[in-house]
């Protein structure tokens, strides 16, 4: 799987980036169909508490899965997509037993 990291108007250190990879790569277990990865990472003006939003679209055989969430921190929105992306694989994988 193909994971491309994009961060707006500054530069993810490499502990971030590779938590990033570590967690997206993560997803695999709950389909082995995920072609590619794209993590997008940016700073939500005014500086607030939360305001770090990061979002992940998958590409996955037949279709597509994104999720994005604004956390305190990169790491707490990746966590929390994480969690909201298992659940539409979970979903998609169910459907295509389904058929």
């Amino acid at each position: 799987m193909e994971i491309r990291i994009q961060a707006i108007h500054f530069d993810a250190t490499s502990q971030l980036e590779a938590f990033i990879q570590k967690k997206v790569r993560k997803l695999e277990q709950y389909f082995d169909g995920i072609i590619s990865a794209e993590v997008t990472l940016k700073v939500v003006k005014p500086e607030t508490a939360n305001n770090k939003e990061a979002s992940i679209m998958l590409n996955i055989k037949n279709g597509e899965c994104y999720a994005e969430k604004i956390s305190d921190t990169f790491e707490g929105a990746i966590d929390e997509c994480g969690v909201a992306l298992e659940k539409q694989l979970m979903k998609f994988k169910e459907k295509i037993r389904v058929k």
